[in-house]
């Protein structure tokens, strides 16, 4: 009877597609037996051990390819190996709640697939579960009449206990970025070494690269993913592309090592929204257990414009063609970076373009502009040069830098600074070119910022 009542109640599209009936054994799925059973103790276990000791674990239970996971990775794979030696089988996914209160555990780049397991509400109600939420239990198949697995026990959540108590990230505290993200990885890396010295980039950063096309924002961004991954392994790194090429999101997952989110230019902008909240709250909840994460999202205007198509109409327009309701989801996207007190962050990296012949995209850089606390500016006239990276060195910066630089550190980047105004003082490029030309020639930015002297023989 219920089933039948389920069946005719009217609801959207994708409803019908991730629709299932609660299963019968309601006692099993809310977890109501809980005690700690011996996966639970040994997730608590591997949550303590460090990557090394991981990585032995894994090698003696045949792992594969446990040598390029990372820490969360090998922890559910261990865990899926030990479930297998007992006979039980576990899965793990973001847990995306539908309107109805009900929920999946998404993988696969969290879009809805077969393999998705079906939550129950009385298990989101009993465990407090949210959107964004890394859920790891035991599941059971599809019942007949049923397209997916059950979860029946949940066994972690985030990696901790499902029954302790967690925070609420908009009630964290933010303050400004402290702790600086190192992107310096080689000497031919320029474009990490000159953010480091221009715009110093910190664990909550919420920043702007603004960029005319085919100045090389993109892979601006793939540099700053792997300075991220190489100096800082501790920090989880995600990667949303929004209405980008296939081509590009197939690179972009080849060239870096954190996790891709992307939804094509050729998919619907109910798919954009989709996967870009379900980053921005996995994040969210990452960062509310003390995590450090990094979202480098590209780009901001591409995700507004597909809002504005997403959105009921308000009735207004502003200039351009864009609904003011479209502009809240994005801002509250970039909105959520920050340095939250006592432990844990959300930095967010998003580009921005400008000077591309549509007036809808000038509007979304002016909403957006001032925002930020980072914003780096390219030309395409450098990189029209071949000059890498096209960054203006004057427009260009980070608001409260001397949280991030040393005494010494801010002093030398001040006369850069100064510098780079007496060289340029037409507006011109020359002064970005110069640096770049000096800075090929060191080794590191200590040996460039040591060249510098009071005369500006840059």
């Amino acid at each position: 009877m219920q089933q039948q009542q389920q069946d005719t109640r009217p609801h959207n599209d994708e409803h019908q597609r991730d629709r299932q009936p609660p299963p019968p054994n309601r006692g099993q799925q809310d977890g109501s037996d809980r005690g700690p059973t011996e996966l639970t103790t040994l997730m608590a276990q591997l949550d303590s051990r460090s990557r090394e000791e991981l990585v032995e674990i894994a090698k003696t239970l045949n792992v594969p390819n446990f040598n390029n996971m990372r820490k969360g990775q090998l922890v559910q794979s261990i865990l899926q190996a030990k479930a297998d030696q007992l006979g039980q089988h576990i899965a793990n996914g973001v847990l995306e709640i539908i309107g109805d209160g009900y929920g999946f555990l998404r993988h696969n780049g969290l879009r809805p697939s077969p393999s998705d397991v079906y939550v129950s509400p009385s298990q989101i109600r009993r465990f407090a579960l949210r959107t964004g939420d890394l859920v790891i239990g035991q599941v059971r198949p599809p019942k007949e009449g049923e397209k997916y697995h059950g979860l029946l026990r949940v066994e972690a959540v985030n990696g901790l206990d499902p029954a302790k108590s967690r925070p609420i990230f908009e009630q964290l505290t933010p303050i400004f970025p402290n702790e600086r993200i190192t992107l310096e990885t080689t000497p031919k890396n320029t474009s990490q070494r000159v953010i480091d010295l221009i715009s110093p980039i910190g664990r909550g950063q919420r920043g702007l690269i603004v960029s005319q096309p085919k100045a090389g924002k993109t892979m601006l961004l793939k540099n700053i993913a792997n300075g991220v991954s190489a100096n800082s392994p501790d920090i989880e790194l995600m990667i949303l592309l929004v209405g980008e090429r296939p081509e590009e999101v197939t690179d972009m997952q080849r060239s870096v090592s954190g996790e891709v989110f992307a939804s094509t230019f050729d998919e619907p902008v109910e798919d954009h929204t989709r996967v870009a909240e379900l980053v921005l709250e996995r994040a969210k909840r990452l960062a509310e257990v003390g995590k450090d994460v990094v979202i480098l999202l590209d780009s901001l205007t591409r995700l507004t414009r597909a809002y504005n198509l997403a959105v009921p109409s308000s009735g207004r327009t502003l200039s351009g063609g864009i609904d003011p309701v479209a502009l809240y989801p994005p801002k509250k996207f970039f909105g959520a970076a920050r340095n939250i007190e006592n432990g844990g962050s959300l930095t967010i990296i998003a580009t921005c373009l400008v000077d591309t012949g549509s007036r809808m995209d000038d509007v979304i850089y002016e909403e957006f502009k001032g925002t930020g606390n980072m914003e780096l500016h390219l030309v395409r006239a450098l990189a029209e040069k071949r000059f890498f990276p096209a960054i203006d060195i004057q427009r260009s910066g980070t608001r409260r830098e001397e949280l991030l630089l040393d005494e010494q550190q801010l002093k030398q980047v001040v006369l850069l600074r100064r510098i780079v105004a007496m060289i340029a003082t037409d507006g011109s490029t020359e002064a970005t070119e110069r640096i770049l030309e000096r800075l090929s020639k060191t080794r590191n930015n200590a040996e460039f910022l040591a060249t510098l002297n009071a005369r500006a023989d840059v």
